[in-house]
């Protein structure tokens, strides 16, 4: 594995910050942290906590979605992340809002308000007069009151399609995606799943609880996309879903969203469908997928750990790097 960089991705709780001071002592590079305000607790909270807490690991958001802070509320928040972990362990991820977004019952945003925030909040901890709702705006925060100026941080894009791929190029410092995108300089996987033990099945129940909520990612993103019928048994599956009000359906939807599996998923996520998914895999299997993403252009693994064990986890993931 000595093309990629071993970074995890956690979804954002009151434990978090514990969960990053162990994936430091694993030798992890970054702990990524997720921010769905309807999910999870407060992101920069929760990030100046691990700060706190570690000396080397890098720290940032996964993602930010502009929407739902002002860019001077995350400039803000970001310098003051710097100021406790030191700008060099910083970087930022912002894209256009699916969970953060799908969770409210919004659709994701336009790319050119993403790229017209990415602007302006790297204007903003450049220390430079930016316009923003017609008015100019700077960070005027004195010595004290947050990380001096300018402030090198960088920005990595969640993009996916051809027009936040352009974003990512145009704007960022790299991309990060769900599947391996070539080109970059800085190109991050989010993976998930779980490393099975010896002669465990995929169908156990420990490796349902720790991978059994990513296979729920494809029905919700395809019941909101309307791509069912590319989904092995997503009508029957939706149907669970049925009585659920249209307009309040994505609350049940996302119930547990990338946490665990909820009730109406659980009878449809087996060991037959993890094994499909490649979500329940041996360690020599996980690493001739690894040795594939590096292949086709992967520069870093952000790995999401479930379930109840989550240091036990991030302990046999990054024995694949070891």
């Amino acid at each position: 594995m000595s093309k990629l960089v071993m970074s995890c991705a956690l979804a954002t709780s009151d434990q978090s910050h514990e969960h990053a001071r162990i994936a430091e002592q694993l030798g992890f590079t970054r702990a990524w942290f997720y921010d769905s305000p309807a999910l999870y607790p407060d992101v920069w909270v929760q990030l100046c906590r691990a700060a706190e807490r570690t000396t080397r690991i890098g720290l940032g958001p996964a993602v930010l979605i502009p929407n739902l802070r002002h860019p001077m509320t995350n400039a803000a928040a970001i310098a003051t992340l710097a100021g406790l972990a030191g700008a060099e362990r910083v970087s930022v991820v912002i894209g256009s809002g699916f969970t953060g977004r799908l969770t409210l019952g919004q659709r994701p945003l336009p790319w050119r308000y993403v790229a017209e925030y990415v602007g302006c909040v790297k204007a903003l901890l450049r220390g430079e007069q930016v316009e923003w709702e017609g008015a100019p705006i700077m960070m005027m925060h004195p010595p004290g009151f947050g990380a001096s100026r300018p402030l090198n941080i960088p920005i990595v894009i969640a993009a996916a399609g051809p027009k936040g791929i352009q974003v990512a190029r145009d704007m960022g410092e790299g991309i990060i995606a769900s599947a391996p995108i070539a080109g970059f300089e800085r190109s991050i996987l989010l993976a998930m799943g779980t490393v099975l033990l010896p002669g465990e099945s995929p169908g156990s129940a420990r490796a349902i609880e720790a991978a059994g909520h990513a296979a729920s990612v494809g029905l919700h993103w395809a019941t909101e996309f309307d791509a069912l019928d590319g989904l092995p048994g997503g009508r029957e599956w939706a149907a669970a879903y049925a009585d659920v009000p249209a307009r309040e359906r994505h609350l049940a939807l996302h119930d547990q969203h990338l946490i665990a599996v909820n009730d109406r998923d659980r009878p449809f996520v087996t060991g037959e469908m993890l094994a499909a998914q490649k979500l329940a895999l041996q360690p020599e299997q996980w690493k001739s997928r690894l040795e594939g993403f590096a292949s086709a252009g992967v520069t870093e693994i952000a790995y999401q750990p479930a379930g109840k064990d989550i240091p036990g986890e991030l302990e046999r993931f990054a024995k694949l790097f070891h």
